[in-house]
């Protein structure tokens, strides 16, 4: 996190930017807190209207540049407001090197200070984040710090300290993602994610291609044959004392897709170097649980490899037994990471968890169904996806549930074998969760599609253009957030 965000009792002297909070009123925008100099007025004539996220810079006293930062109706000021209102203010002191903001005047009655500040800091640092490694003029953010002005700062510091803690996690998804498939194979990606484990903590195994057939890994060992890049399947383990849970998280780890024998078009393939944005929020948000104590047991799996068209790849027709022993006729080798996760998940079951779950770039049908910015949520049991839906509206990452319809299996299917790899034309996304559900038994399970929100177009709010790290700060909220995961150890919930 290359932005540092501090606590200040007041303005400090030396401020270049000063972003003061401005509300959207019914008769023009509305300077909240002391204002420092802001002129409604002189806002109103230059036609800002206070929307979250708007910014205008004006004079401000001395050397400092005001920027009024527009927080929406001040009645409705909420966490991802502010998150979103600080990520502005960022981007309009990009250039500066110091800046302090009142954010924290916009705060209603009712509305926890704490998880404010910490929404503030967290859009801040979130939208500090570029990825430059491969820019000759990489334009990075040059602001080093953002002072949050808070009369109370005190009791404030265990938020801030907590939002840097997630911030850095997303960042490192970010990064993962971001980073081009040439340089980061399955193999490399094991690397970094056993350093990342020696770094802070983590048990990490490492099970390579010949591992991969002693565990009878079939889905994973199936997609893999087309790519001279030999696959792994990554195992992370948190296991902080007196832990009376365990959570198994799966992420979906191809760090590239051309679709295989089914192949992509140019344009389809422009992006898929970020197919394992699922298996880097996993990777990432494990690596916060030691700084955040999160008081579960987590074991993370990531199966990692490319899907490739090459002389030996699957082809359509051929059949793949996977971890569980069911087996699988491929009918689209485009639709492979429901295979690799099939073996993610039967590995995951075995660790006899309390819950899992997984996270995908799944399926366009998930697009084409709630758009780019919203993750789609299945799962086997009605108090888990309550639980991760709850987790993600608080972190700032909506997720909307979606049913898996009993009558929707027969798609799946197979003249051949035990299933087929591909539903029917309609509800792409549906079929897709109800083939990965054939693999986690009884075991309490949530499915999150982040097929859209894993990239975005454009800088939109807390968001830079590229990897977003979808999923990471559902998954931090969840396991180490108020009032985070609180299913009784071993207990079953309601079936959906």
């Amino acid at each position: 996190m290359a932005l540092s965000v501090t606590l200040a009792a007041e303005v400090p002297a030396d401020v270049e930017v000063l972003g003061v909070p401005v509300a959207k009123g019914g008769e023009g925008p509305e300077v909240l807190g002391d204002g420092h100099g802001l002129d409604p007025g002189e806002l109103s004539a230059r036609r800002f209207e206070g929307k979250v996220g708007e910014t205008m810079a004006l004079a401000g006293p001395g050397a400092t540049t005001l920027v009024a930062v527009g927080v929406g109706p001040a009645a409705d000021v909420a966490p991802d407001v502010l998150r979103r209102s600080a990520a502005a203010l960022v981007r309009a002191a990009w250039k500066r090197d110091s800046a302090a903001t009142t954010l924290l005047d916009a705060v209603p009655a009712g509305l926890d200070r704490a998880a404010a500040a910490g929404a503030v800091a967290e859009g801040a640092g979130l939208a500090s984040y570029r990825f430059t490694r491969y820019k000759s003029d990489p334009d990075p953010c040059r602001l080093a710090g953002l002072a949050l002005v808070a009369d109370d700062g005190s009791d404030l510091g265990t938020a801030v300290a907590r939002s840097t803690t997630v911030v850095d996690a997303v960042c490192l998804a970010r990064d993962l993602v971001n980073e081009p498939a040439g340089s980061l194979s399955p193999r490399e990606l094991a690397d970094r994610a056993a350093e990342v484990a020696e770094r802070v903590g983590l048990g990490v195994e490492v099970i390579d291609e010949a591992g991969a057939e002693a565990l009878r890994l079939g889905g994973l060992l199936g997609v893999a044959r087309g790519s001279d890049e030999p696959p792994c399947l990554i195992k992370l383990t948190y296991d902080p004392p007196g832990a009376e849970r365990t959570v198994a998280l799966v992420g979906k780890g191809i760090t590239f897709d051309s679709g295989g024998l089914s192949i992509k078009t140019a344009e389809g393939m422009m992006t898929m170097k970020t197919d394992m944005s699922g298996g880097a929020a996993v990777i990432a948000a494990m690596s916060a649980l030691p700084a955040l104590e999160a008081p579960v047991r987590v074991v993370g799996f990531v199966p990692a490899t490319e899907n490739m068209p090459g002389g030996r790849a699957t082809k359509p027709g051929d059949v793949l037994t996977t971890r569980n022993g069911t087996t699988v006729e491929v009918l689209n080798t485009d639709a492979e990471g429901r295979l690799v996760l099939a073996d993610g998940l039967a590995l995951a079951v075995e660790e006899e968890p309390d819950a899992i779950i997984d996270l995908a770039t799944l399926t366009g049908a998930c697009i084409v169904a709630l758009g780019p910015k919203i993750a789609g949520l299945m799962g086997n049991d009605d108090e888990l996806v309550d639980q991760v839906r709850s987790a993600a509206e608080r972190a700032g990452e909506p997720a909307w549930p979606l049913p898996l319809p009993k009558d929707y299996r027969k798609q799946l299917d197979s003249e051949v074998a035990d299933l087929k790899n591909i539903g029917g034309r309609h509800a792409g996304a549906l079929t897709a969760g109800l083939f990965l559900e054939e693999f986690v038994g009884s075991v309490p399970w949530a499915h999150l599609d982040i097929a859209g929100p894993s990239r975005a177009e454009e800088d939109d709010g807390a968001l830079a253009k590229g990897g977003t790290g979808a999923g990471v700060r559902t998954l931090l909220e969840l396991l180490a957030g108020q009032p985070g995961f609180s299913r009784p150890p071993h207990g079953k919930g309601s079936s959906s």
